[in-house]
């Protein structure tokens, strides 16, 4: 389902996006340069990537680092038309839970505000991506017991107290700085992000299509590294890159969202809908490699940074062979964010009642989204 926009067709309205090379971030970008409405796009990252709507004549990309005050400045201020924000980026040197992450991605977001507000007198909405693990610590300790429970978190839960988490610096920065303005803000937490990308470290679908098809050229079978919780029970969100990106979007311009709230401010997750587990769907995707998935595929021993850590050789013999675009292995798969994904001892599960309730209604199967962002990563030449 197409996002109801609710700017005129004639009207142009100027987007910024911070992390357009990213999984959301692009899907973003094609979105809106697609749109109906004349959206003119600023694509921030450091570094370019081949994305199709590189040629369009209302996407420009620039080359910034959002670290460096000085460039930030340089490249940003003189951008005085901006009436979207869309902030979809996060600097990952530090270990996620550490005040060290908290302060430097707040300094990276410091630097693009402090840039951009002085000078976009027609900014209308920033548009904030955080995560559902808003609602969680994965600093311990866990109870066994309590994570048996499956909960669905609303926008409304409280942060957790015993935690530290970048999510909070973030927003509390947008309610610092645009606090008695006329300038809305929105935040969206989805849950394991489905898309096609090779600039991000947590990338799901590329540690897959790397794991598959190392498997099929070395005839090694598709295990389920993990446990048997992770792979029976419903775990964690899923969250399509398309879905997250019309989210942002829809409540970017449908202005009416925020009229009868108390604040200029809106938490929406943006999840899938459909629940799964792991055991259901790991046939299917299996099959799409082509690849023989054992009729118990649980294997709670199977580490992928064991066992694929040291196939970085046979991963350029497949590029080479197939002719996709060089990448390093290391660029598409991250096999330690698998091992963790897939033996995370908490449940990650966030309900879409709200933005349900309030018209957003785009649902994928997760199944489905996985297949598409597969697909998307071929057609790129990512994988054979």
């Amino acid at each position: 389902m197409a996002v109801k926009e609710s700017k005129r067709a004639s009207e142009t309205i100027v987007a910024i996006i911070f992390g357009v090379t990213g999984l959301v971030g692009k899907e973003l970008a094609r979105k809106l340069i697609s749109s109906r409405s004349k959206w003119k796009v600023y694509g921030v990252a450091r570094r370019p990537e081949v994305i199709v709507h590189q040629e369009n004549e209302n996407f420009h990309f620039i080359s910034c680092d959002l670290l460096n005050p000085e460039d930030s400045f340089k490249k940003l201020s003189p951008l005085e038309d901006i009436t979207h924000v869309f902030w979809v980026t996060w600097a990952y040197e530090f270990p996620l839970d550490s005040q060290e992450c908290c302060e430097q991605n707040k300094f990276m977001m410091s630097n693009a505000l402090n840039a951009i507000l002085p000078g976009a007198k027609s900014l209308k909405h920033v548009s904030l991506q955080t995560g559902t693990k808003h609602y969680i610590s994965l600093q311990g300790p866990f109870n066994d017991q309590e994570n048996k429970i499956v909960r669905y978190y609303n926008e409304q839960c409280p942060r957790v107290s015993n935690g530290v988490n970048f999510y909070y610096s973030l927003e509390d920065l947008l309610t610092e700085r645009l606090a008695g303005t006329m300038k809305n803000w929105s935040v969206h937490r989805p849950g394991l992000i489905l898309g096609c990308s090779r600039r991000t470290l947590y990338n799901f679908v590329g540690s897959l299509c790397v794991f598959g098809s190392i498997c099929k050229v070395l005839n090694l079978p598709f295990l389920f590294g993990g446990t048997k919780e992770c792979w029976e029970e419903i775990c964690i969100d899923a969250s399509d890159a398309r879905l997250v990106a019309e989210q942002h979007i829809w409540s970017a311009t449908t202005d009416h969202l925020y009229c009868s709230s108390s604040s200029n401010y809106q938490a929406f997750n943006a999840t899938n809908g459909p629940s799964f587990t792991w055991k259901e769907i790991w046939p299917e995707i299996g099959k799409k490699f082509g690849v023989t998935v054992p009729e118990n595929a649980l294997s709670e021993n199977f580490l992928y940074s064991k066992a694929m850590g040291d196939k970085g050789g046979t991963w350029k013999e497949i590029v080479a062979q197939k002719g996709l675009i060089s990448t390093k292995m290391e660029e598409l798969a991250n096999w330690d964010f698998l091992d963790a994904l897939f033996h995370c001892p908490v449940k990650m599960l966030g309900t879409r009642e709200k933005a349900d309730g309030l018209g957003f209604t785009t649902k994928y199967q997760p199944l489905d989204s996985i297949l598409y962002s597969i697909d998307a990563m071929k057609e790129e030449k990512l994988i054979p």
